[in-house]
């Protein structure tokens, strides 16, 4: 049984930066490759955007729009992912979810980030 705790999110205004954080329990942590997804405002709610990646060997992949501005981590000593996120946007508005890649049956609560002034 694989759970995610996402935490970190909050209020932050244009050009801020925030810090996420998912705690992961599965003892495949290590083997599996994580990303981050995003839910916006008003989205159906099965719709869930991937911003970022992370293979099992460290390498990483991010969609367009965060590029620059995303850096996603892993610590596979601690069972954690990280997301840290600068120069934010009110578009990058969301609630935000840690997952495998491909995604599994397994979303968290996910947290909310909001930009804005």
């Amino acid at each position: 049984q694989v759970q995610v705790v996402e935490s970190g999110g909050g209020l932050v205004q244009p050009g801020g930066s925030l810090r996420l954080s998912c705690e992961v329990s599965t003892a495949m942590f290590r083997i599996w490759y994580w990303g981050w997804y995003r839910r916006a405002p008003g989205a159906p709610g099965a719709q869930r955007e991937l911003v970022a990646q992370i293979t099992n060997s460290g390498a990483t992949e991010y969609v367009d729009s965060v590029k620059g501005r995303f850096t996603i981590s892993r610590d596979n000593a601690k069972n954690t992912v990280a997301l840290h996120m600068t120069n934010l946007k009110p578009e990058d508005t969301a609630l935000y979810y840690c997952n495998t890649i491909p995604f599994g049956d397994w979303w968290g609560q996910g947290t909310q980030v909001t930009v804005s002034s």
